[in-house]
């Protein structure tokens, strides 16, 4: 054999007869009855990823059906009583995780809360200004003392107090979204990796935006801390990921919230968006909530260090 070739002693290609190739085709059918006659084994027990376990018996198709189950997890949501975060709790409630709601007013959470409880599943409110270390800090022990433990943490609060161009950002503005959107995220991380590292199993999803990834001329401070949280996932991801946790962030588009209602409630700005999009139209909060479930569920266990883009094609458009 030469390159795959078959080769007589000169070098030259030898012709295949006939009766080689029917000799080969024999060779193949019969192996392949082989392998289908054997008896089929059943499956023993599947590894523990992540903290899910495989199925006893079944084989694969029975661990697939269980892939996005979130059963026995608790999972922590800034800024959840509503938009993109409120949609990531309930849809990790339904597929079985415990949920807490949190965001600065109680009211507002308690109420997304009680929709969860409403349902069949289990929520619990605990308000906190990401703004505060101390505050963030509460809602980690909190969770820890009614639960035991944080498998799933999801940053997804943040601030945008200005729109328009940078030369003209106050100080104060550039500050509060450089705290809200990449120190709190720093903090509650480093808040609750620990204990997800002692049981060597977590999973924490950091809730971007495509701003980080392209320039901006009217939410520049917005796009730049957008940016730093991409890092963030990236540096935590290679720090922690050998203890089997998973960090990985979500760059949605426009979404259909109230925190970008002054985009998409302008037609303008909205036909613009809609045009680009190659799917013509704007996100809505399920679209960013499934994908929170695949990056927390075993369907995500080999993925860290990531950004998913979830923008309608927007950023592949020309």
């Amino acid at each position: 054999m030469d390159g795959g070739r078959d080769v007589g002693s000169t070098g030259e290609p030898a012709r295949v007869t006939w009766a080689t190739r029917r000799e080969r085709w024999v060779s193949t059918a019969f192996i392949w009855a082989r392998a289908r006659c054997a008896p089929r084994q059943k499956w023993g027990p599947a590894p523990v990823v992540m903290g899910f376990e495989g199925p006893d018996q079944g084989g694969p198709e029975r661990w697939t059906k269980n892939m996005f189950d979130l059963s026995g997890k608790v999972a922590v949501i800034t800024g959840s009583s509503k938009g993109i975060g409120r949609s990531i709790a309930e849809q990790m409630a339904r597929h079985g995780a415990r949920v807490v709601i949190s965001s600065r007013k109680s009211e507002a959470c308690e109420a997304v809360a009680q929709g969860i409880r409403d349902e069949g599943h289990e929520a619990v409110a605990i308000p906190a200004n990401i703004s505060s270390k101390e505050n963030l800090q509460a809602l980690v022990d909190q969770t820890m003392a009614r639960w035991g433990q944080i498998d799933i943490l999801v940053c997804n609060a943040a601030s945008n107090p200005y729109y328009g161009p940078s030369i003209d950002m106050p100080d104060e503005a550039f500050e509060k979204i450089l705290r809200n959107n990449i120190l709190a995220n720093h903090w509650l991380c480093n808040m609750v990796l620990p204990q997800m590292a002692e049981r060597e199993d977590g999973a924490i999803i950091i809730v971007s935006s495509i701003g980080g990834l392209l320039g901006s001329t009217s939410i520049g401070g917005y796009c730049i801390s957008k940016a730093a949280d991409l890092q963030l996932v990236r540096n935590l991801a290679v720090e922690w990921s050998p203890k089997n946790i998973r960090i990985n962030s979500i760059a949605p588009g426009l979404v259909r919230t109230d925190f970008a209602r002054a985009l998409w409630e302008n037609p303008q700005v909205l036909k613009v968006v809609e045009a680009k999009a190659p799917l013509r139209r704007i996100g809505e909060p399920d679209d960013i909530g499934g994908v929170a479930v695949f990056l927390a569920s075993r369907a995500g266990a080999f993925m860290t260090g990531q950004t998913v883009v979830v923008d309608g094609g927007v950023t592949i458009a020309e």
